[in-house]
Parts: C-alpha cells; structure tokens; sequence
C-alpha cells in the first residue's frame, strides 16, 4: 500500500485517479487546488505525486508540485497529466524531473501500469537511500570487543541465533552492550537489508510510546494533523529492538503480545489491523520473573519475548577484557587532537583491573574519557581519573609503578562475527576483598602472560607478528617472556 497524492482541478478527473487508487489498495488524498496540495505536501510525505499540469487553466503550478516533491526525503515520483500536451511541455517536464508524462484524456489502465512503475522506482530509490544510510552507520559502529570465555560464549551464542526468526530476549546490566548485541543479531541475519530500528521504552510516556511504535490515523487525537505510519512498519522486513522493555505499561504489553502472536499491528484511532513481518529484539536490565511475579508484567508476553534468552556477563567478570578495551577506546574514539596517542600508567591500569564497574563498559569509556581530557600529557595518571577509581588506587601495592603500560597496547579487539580464532582464559573468580589487593601483581602478571600466549597462538608462534599484534616491540617481547619463565620457577606466579 502507498500514499498517493492527487491533484487536479477538474472534479470528475479527480475523483476517476482516486478511485483507480482505492482500486488498486492504495492510500489516495485529492487536492483540487495548488496551494492546498503545496501546503501538504511535506506533511503527508507521498509515495507518488499525480498531477495535472495546468491547474486553474492559466499556469503550470504542476512544476512547482514537482519541484516540492523533488525536495522531500526520499524524493517522491511525479507523474503530470494535462489536456494541453505539446513536445516542447513535454520534453521540459522530462527536464525537471517528472517520472511519466500523461496526456488527456488517457485510459485507466494505462495510468494504472504508469503508477505501478512510478512506485517500482521509489520503492528501489527508497532502499538504495536506506542503504547507503545503514553502510555509512555500520561503519560507525564500534565492534563488540572481549577476548574472554565470557565474551565469547556470547559471540557464538549471536552467530547460532542470529538467522532465527526467533524474539530473543537479551539480559544483562546497564552498560553492558545490549544494542551492539541487538545491531550484531540484525547484521548477520537475512534482514540486514530491511530496517534496524531502535526503541527505547523508557524514554517516552506511553501515548507518545504508542503513537511512536504503532501509528496514528489523522485526527486521532490532539496534534495528530496527519497520518503516522509507526515504527513497525517503518521496520517492515527488519528487526524492531526494544530497549527496557520491561518499563511498558500494560495497554502496551497488551498490544505488543498481539504483534507477536497475530504479526499484525493497527494505528491508533484506526479499526483496521495492517499485517506486517518484523523480527523482535528486547533487552531489559530488570528480572522480567520478579515483575511477573508482582502482577506488573505480562506472563504471556514474558514466554513470547523469552523464547531465546541472551545474557551479557558484567565488565567485573570479564576483567581481561579491560586491556583491550582501553586501546579500543583509545584508538576508535578518544583520539587525541594532535601528538602522541594516550595511553594508560601501570597503575591506573591496576586500578581499572581492581575496581568493580557498576555502569561496566560505558562507565569505563566515560572515566577514559574524563581522564583523557583532563589529562596534562597523552599518558594517563592516577589524578586524572574519576575519585572512585582514585580511591581503588590508593589501596595498591606501591611496588606498582606510574610508568606507561605498554602490555596495555594488547591485541586489536575484533568485532563481533570476526575470525574467532581467539582463544581466551576465563574470567577470574572474584577473591574475597582481604586477598584482592595483595595478589594483585600476581593476577596482572597471570593475565599479561595469558595474553601474551594468545598473541603467539593466533600469530602461530610468530613472536615478529606476536609483537606487532600486541603493539610492543621485540625486545619487550622477549623481556616479558623471560620475566614470565622466571617467575613461574621461582614460584612466585
């Protein structure tokens, strides 16, 4: 179905397109006067434009339609008719960008198959437009980066379900990476192509939540001066990701369970349900279980969500990921303006390894990101990080120094759906808080010498390239190995 803007002044023309519209499961408005058409044009962001010419017998007011049509986003078809058809009109329309030329009068089924074509053309415009947006937002995007079993039990998780037309439900505290996993699902699934759309549930109160995901007809409510198509169906073929979903109120549960169960939406103030073929992505940072159980969450609508469940571990139980996130951020988004690029002190890189992150890998990227502004030089200090990890810092050993950390370089972090050739040490269990602080050295140690391995087993022992991975040089190289070797015969490991 499309929206298709008419506009002729002749009262039996019009009406004729209309009903050859209607006719055709199309979604017609008639206008009988430029200005009118001119001033609803934007609003009503038409599929098609079909337009006489010559309105009101004088001018050709049908270029100034085409014009405005050309201009909307993605640009509309225009179709022109007249009784007036000469060459020279002809070719000029052409010139300016009319998709088809009609001279009256014509026959209904010859406009028919010039309107089929017009909305051919778009539709190709539309998604080669959408296209190119989703590229160049694709590779804005930051990859999902952790080396850990933790993370990698998630990577394999997204490649088995991804192509599923399954809801999946992803778990997992703020911070986490919810959407990067949700994006992750849409890209390597057969709907990469159609429409990834994110909602966040929490964001909005529920009648503009409703409007926003269902649509709304004209004049159904106070400011509804048009027609909302609503953001199922703008995500028609796609994926709909519902971030928080766990904040909707029940009218919304209710409306969403019926999405799920009938694949059919219906706008609000509108009696007719309209099928559409989207595939459901949620995330909540709230037990769903303990919000059914409190009555405040749908049950049905749980089991409809739940039927695959993602979790995502916390930041604090995938420690060793923090290196290569560090040179993550540094290197794809806190990039200095000039000079050397930042890195990390020995000793902040123990505190960032000690501390606990409750807002996990955004907190992370936040307190870089302070610390990097702040910061006097392109190493970052103690002093220059939030006071909750200051505070971590102070409790450290003082053997560990304030020196650049070069193992903090690490290997480059791949995204989601990479090669998977890494193989990762699990993720420490927490000591108990009497013995963190001691074994600290040690634990830095363990893990510099676990990534390091894993840098000579992707590289296939190739201690040049192992190097090169690891943003070292040679010599460390070799003086790290050694350091590891006398460590683990001394015992002290």
């Amino acid at each position: 179905m499309a929206k298709i803007m008419v506009v002729d002044d002749e009262a039996a023309a019009l009406r004729m397109v209309l009903d050859l519209c209607a006719a055709a499961g199309h979604e017609a408005a008639g206008y009988s006067r430029a200005d009118e058409a001119l001033e609803r044009l934007e609003g009503m962001a038409p599929d098609l434009v079909v337009a006489d010419l010559y309105l009101e017998r004088s001018q050709p007011l049908g270029f100034d339609l085409l014009q405005r049509a050309r201009r909307i986003s993605p640009p509309a078809p225009v179709i022109l008719i007249t009784a007036f058809a000469t060459i020279g009109t002809a070719v000029e329309a052409m010139k300016q960008g009319a998709f088809d030329y009609l001279e009256k009068p014509f026959h209904p089924d010859e406009l028919a198959l010039r309107i089929d074509r017009a909305l051919q053309l778009r539709d190709t415009l539309s998604e080669n437009h959408y296209l190119r947006r989703q590229l160049q937002l694709q590779s804005k995007l930051h990859p999902i980066v952790g080396a850990s079993a933790a993370m990698q039990r998630v990577f394999r998780h997204v490649q088995r379900v991804a192509d599923s037309e399954a809801t999946i439900l992803i778990l997992g505290e703020s911070g986490t990476g919810k959407e990067l996993v949700a994006r992750a699902l849409h890209w390597q699934s057969r709907r990469q192509a159609a429409p990834f759309v994110v909602v966040d549930c929490s964001a909005m109160p529920e009648p503009l939540l409703e409007s926003e995901l269902f649509g709304h007809r004209k004049g159904a409510f106070t400011g509804a001066i048009h027609d909302k198509k609503g953001l199922f169906l703008e995500a028609d073929g796609g994926t709909v990701f519902l971030d928080e979903v766990a904040s909707m109120s029940a009218t919304l549960q209710s409306r969403l369970l019926r999405v799920l169960q009938e694949h059919e939406i219906r706008r609000v103030g509108d009696n007719i349900s309209v099928p559409v073929n989207v595939r459901v992505v949620a995330a909540t940072n709230e037990p769903l279980e303990r919000k059914v159980q409190a009555g405040t969450f749908r049950e049905d609508l749980y089991y409809r969500l739940n039927v695959i469940a993602l979790p995502l571990p916390p930041l604090r139980e995938r420690r060793e990921d923090i290196p290569l996130l560090v040179r993550h951020f540094f290197r794809s988004r806190i990039r200095p303006g000039q000079g050397e690029p930042f890195c990390v002190s020995r000793r902040v890189m123990a505190a960032l390894l000690a501390y606990d992150w409750p807002g996990n890998v955004r907190e992370l990227e936040n307190a870089l990101e302070r610390a990097a502004t702040l910061g006097e030089s392109n190493v970052i200090q103690v002093a220059d990080l939030p006071p909750a990890l200051q505070a971590v810092a102070a409790q450290l050993p003082e053997e560990i120094g304030s020196d650049p950390e070069d193992s903090a370089a690490g290997q480059e972090p791949a995204p989601i759906g990479g090669s998977g050739g890494l193989s990762a040490a699990p993720a420490p269990a927490p000591a108990p808080a009497d013995s963190v602080l001691p074994l600290l050295r040690h634990f830095l140690r363990e893990q510099e010498f676990q990534h390091i391995q894993r840098a000579l087993a992707v590289s296939g022992g190739d201690k040049e390239k192992a190097a090169e991975i690891l943003g070292i040089s040679m010599a460390t190289l070799y003086r790290k190995l050694v350091e590891c070797e006398n460590a683990a015969a001394s015992g002290d490991a």
